[in-house]
């Protein structure tokens, strides 16, 4: 690929031999053995600390002014969450998390890009080198494969698991991090059922879904007559949820305004329900999910640092499902098992030439598309065609008959109405929070909505 050809904001893949991973996570591996990745070291070698020498110690590493990154770098001009490098089969890549003087890898500006021993990385004023180790770190993964109703051979999904069982052995709070239809809600409720609070109250609050105004009442309740229609006393989740859980989804979308009220819930386990001066004590274990990334939100200045260093007391982030093709046989198994057909009927679904045309797809949205789909088969009694599922390279294919303005007209297009179609699917349709999280205009969303004949 010539350097013209490349996306902007990214690093050219390294050669084979710049990485090595023991285990590959791309393989399949039987759950006794035990994966590993190769140990990387950062030095600094300008700037605040220099000489500074940081060892890895799994297979990632958040790099930032805030005390709760791996590598701390005390200096104003770095982000409070600057920047994570992890290390995958593919290779190490660094990927910017929204800092404010940008991530510099080689000279380069990169939203993400691949490293390479002795490649240096600037974060303001700071410039590290990355150097690889000739040892490895052995990775953190479980022999189970399945926990609650998630399941997975993969190495990526028993590393999650392996943290899972920490989690639900410790009345820690849990912040699970992931895609949309990765299963978060499903390892929450699994979380819960493996801990000793299992045999009470598991209630969950969508943040994104209640309005604002309804929010603070939703969760810590409210008295009688403390705004209009408050006819008489509500109890809130947190009171509800006594001694069990409360998850909070979609907590990206927690209003400015009521992080401070949950910020003193986890640290003193006391609410005030609105129209009161009184403090009620609450027992509850917190587990909060987002598919947003809360470091770059808190980079931005929409998220509390404070907020977010209580949540991500463990951070667990689920992978999606392009990223474990080799779980997918599992999972088309669990889904047809769950939808209660007819054995005869899923034979087709369950053969390994339908499987392998499944790892071929990206799955955008993970394993609720993947069920959706096997719905629509069952329905049509028949294996339906995948065009309409993103391809694994993430793009259409390529006609090089058609002039290049028609080709490309064609992706555009392709593109757009995968994009909003996801959009929309996200927000449950809201054009307004749609078109506010996008970016763009409601107007200008409304209006590329009718061209592409797309009703929210």
């Amino acid at each position: 690929m010539r350097p013209s050809d490349r996306p902007a904001g990214t690093a050219e893949t390294p050669e084979a031999d710049d990485v090595h991973v023991t285990r590959p996570y791309a393989h399949a591996q039987r759950p006794s053995e035990q994966p590993a990745v190769r140990r990387f070291l950062l030095t600094v070698v300008e700037g605040p600390g220099a000489g500074t020498v940081w060892d890895s110690a799994s297979d990632s590493c958040s790099l930032g002014s805030h005390p709760s990154n791996d590598f701390t770098l005390d200096d104003p001009t770095v982000s409070r969450f600057h920047c994570e490098i992890r290390v995958s089969a593919k290779g190490t890549r660094v990927k910017d998390l929204d800092s404010l003087n940008g991530t510099v890898l080689d000279g380069v500006q990169v939203a993400e890009g691949y490293l390479r021993g002795g490649s240096l990385l600037r974060l303001g004023r700071v410039v590290l080198r990355f150097d690889f180790s000739p040892d490895s770190n052995r990775l953190l993964v479980s022999e189970r494969t399945r926990f609650g109703s998630l399941v997975g051979t993969s190495v990526a999904m028993r590393m999650c698991f392996a943290l899972m069982e920490r989690a639900a052995a410790r009345d820690v709070t849990v912040l699970l991090e992931g895609e949309t239809g990765t299963g978060k809600s499903q390892a929450a409720q699994a979380i819960h059922q493996e801990s000793a609070r299992r045999d009470k109250p598991f209630l969950t609050v969508d943040c994104g879904a209640i309005p604002s105004d309804l929010l603070e009442s939703e969760l810590f309740g409210h008295e009688k007559g403390a705004f209009t229609g408050a006819a008489g006393r509500r109890i809130g989740a947190f009171e509800e949820a006594h001694g069990g859980t409360v998850f909070l989804d979609e907590m990206g979308e927690l209003p400015a305004e009521l992080q401070p009220k949950l910020l003193r819930v986890l640290e003193t386990r006391e609410i005030r329900r609105v129209g009161t001066n009184t403090y009620v004590p609450v027992d509850v274990r917190i587990i909060a999910a987002t598919h947003r990334d809360l470091r770059a939100e808190v980079n931005a200045g929409r998220f509390r640092s404070d907020l977010f260093f209580r949540l991500a007391v463990l951070r667990l982030t689920l992978p999606p499902v392009r990223q474990r093709p080799e779980d997918l046989g599992l999972l088309v198994e669990r889904t047809l098992s769950t939808l209660g057909a007819d054995p005869e009927r899923t034979q087709a679904l369950r053969s390994p030439g339908f499987i392998s045309r499944l790892q071929q797809a990206a799955w955008p949205g993970n394993v609720r598309e993947l069920r959706n789909y096997l719905e629509r088969c069952l329905v049509f009694e028949d294996t339906l065609s995948l065009a309409d599922v993103a391809p694994a390279s993430g793009g259409t294919e390529v006609d090089p008959t058609q002039p290049y303005a028609e080709a490309r007209r064609r992706a555009l297009e392709d593109f757009e109405q995968r994009y909003l179609r996801a959009l929309l699917e996200l927000h449950q349709g809201k054009v307004s929070q749609a078109a506010s999280a996008a970016d763009m205009d409601r107007v200008y969303l409304y209006r590329l909505l009718r061209r592409h004949g797309i009703k929210p």
